[in-house]
């Protein structure tokens, strides 16, 4: 139906959006470089696989480095030093302060933002890419992020506002990477 002969024709395959396949070192804990980091599945490279696996995506080892990182996370926060823990053992966090900052009332910005991210990441840094759209790309997110550091500074701050932020950050990175790879 599609112009595809199985029995004579190689059938076209084209990966999907893994960016951020592997990479990330860590121990078999899932732990980083960095204190409380934790990196597991596609992003992490534990190495129980051996050196030619860049990611760690196996279920078996999903599961194991998970396990681990849940332990070793409560470990470590088991030998919390008590000098900076409250009467409750907790960790003494002032309240919150939002400043002059006003409740979004451009939400719509944030979607709008977050799905043409979405939308030129997909067709200008996916697998097949040039120069061309990878500067055109780099020039979009430098513009979102500008608006995104506008609007972080000026409204009270969502979850959707710090995951476009997110997004747009590890966007740049990709971009960045990909216009320095040849």
């Amino acid at each position: 139906s599609v112009g595809v002969n199985l029995a004579r024709d190689l059938i076209p395959v084209v990966p999907a959006a893994h960016y951020c396949c592997g990479g990330v070192r860590t121990d078999v804990n899932g732990a980083t470089g960095i204190e409380n980091l934790y990196a597991i599945g596609e992003v992490g490279c534990t190495g129980l696989h051996g050196a030619n696996r860049l990611a760690s995506n196996s279920l078996l080892e999903a599961l194991v480095v998970a396990a681990n990182a849940v332990r070793h996370s409560r470990d470590r926060a088991a030998d919390v030093d008590t000098r900076h823990l409250g009467r409750q053992g907790r960790r003494q966090v002032r309240d919150w302060s939002a400043g002059d900052a006003q409740d979004p009332d451009e939400q719509i910005v944030v979607y709008h933002n977050w799905d043409e991210i979405r939308r030129f990441m997909w067709d200008y840094v996916g697998i097949v890419r040039t120069d061309r759209r990878l500067l055109r790309a780099q020039h979009r997110i430098d513009l979102i992020q500008q608006e995104i550091q506008e609007y972080y500074w000026n409204f009270i701050i969502t979850s959707d506002l710090l995951e476009l932020r997110n997004i747009a950050t590890v966007a740049d990175l990709i971009i960045r990477m990909a216009l320095r790879r040849k």
